[in-house]
């Protein structure tokens, strides 16, 4: 596996150092050592990282070539039960052209954050798959693939993924395993990892740590709470081992979100990951 960072990574450095532009980030990556960067929403951040724009996008790649850094994945949101799908599909449209100019090969879409009153996610299901089709039919065009991950409750658990991707049945489209958020429904990682593996475009590597209280509270009434990979009850190594053993050969980026100092997180994480993803 090749090694890569989310630009998510950076969010509380970005939030500290204002002024912060996205190659600044790009050659910070590059001196860690990781082969490849993520990046999640190019206006996300707003002010300097604002500009989401295929000539920004392309910028951005021209920089990642000079100093060797490859672009592995371009991750944005979406809502297909939204009132407004349409608008909803035709965005994730103009996300796929900004991905197309940054030279990334593989698109990563929400699917939902709220099921409208009534529905069941099952339900749900044949109401998302058109718009799922008619995307990465797009995106296939332009030689990217697209893929959904397990976040954002609804469709976190893996059977629920699993049962998406199954009824969408293309071949360009997959999933975007990451092997932390299964905590949030309660689900454990490996056994979660064993089910996704076989349908994963792209991984993420990310750790929680069980807490007391705050934090993120699970379906179950647990608190988990994002750390330095390696830092917390994911079994890193086994769900690295679980992947190859499938025979994904893809990607994997680190994703932290804890409160620890980000840059000294990141330069763990990857030493975490040089040694599990081989």
């Amino acid at each position: 596996m090749r090694i890569g960072v989310s630009s998510y990574s950076f969010s509380s450095y970005i939030a500290s150092h204002p002024n912060t532009t996205y190659t600044e980030i790009c050659t910070i990556a590059k001196e860690i050592g990781f082969d490849g960067i993520e990046f999640v929403n190019l206006d996300a951040f707003g002010g300097v990282l604002g500009e989401a724009s295929t000539a920004h996008a392309a910028r951005i790649r021209t920089h990642c070539k000079e100093i060797g850094l490859d672009i592995f994945a371009y991750t944005v949101g979406a809502d297909l039960l939204a009132q407004n799908r349409e608008e909803q599909v035709e965005a994730t449209k103009r996300s796929i052209d900004i991905a197309h100019a940054l030279g990334a090969k593989v698109l990563r879409h929400d699917l939902t954050w709220n099921l409208p009153q009534g529905m069941s996610w099952q339900d749900a299901i044949p109401v998302m798959v058109p718009s799922v089709r008619e995307i990465t039919e797009y995106a296939q065009q332009a030689g990217i693939r697209t893929c959904s991950e397990n976040h954002g409750f609804i469709f976190q658990n893996p059977e629920r993924v699993k049962a998406v991707i199954d009824c969408v049945a293309h071949p360009n489209y997959g999933w975007l395993v990451d092997i932390g958020n299964f905590m949030c429904t309660d689900c454990d990682s490996l056994a979660s990892v064993r089910i996704a593996a076989p349908y994963a475009f792209h991984v993420h590597a990310k750790d929680f740590k069980k807490i007391g209280a705050g934090g993120i509270t699970t379906p179950a009434g647990n608190h988990i709470a994002g750390t330095i990979l390696g830092h917390g009850v994911v079994d890193i190594q086994a769900c690295m081992d679980e992947l190859n053993k499938a025979g994904y050969e893809g990607t994997v980026s680190l994703e932290f979100e804890g409160p620890e100092d980000p840059i000294e997180a990141i330069k763990e994480g990857y030493q975490v990951l040089s040694r599990c993803a081989k």
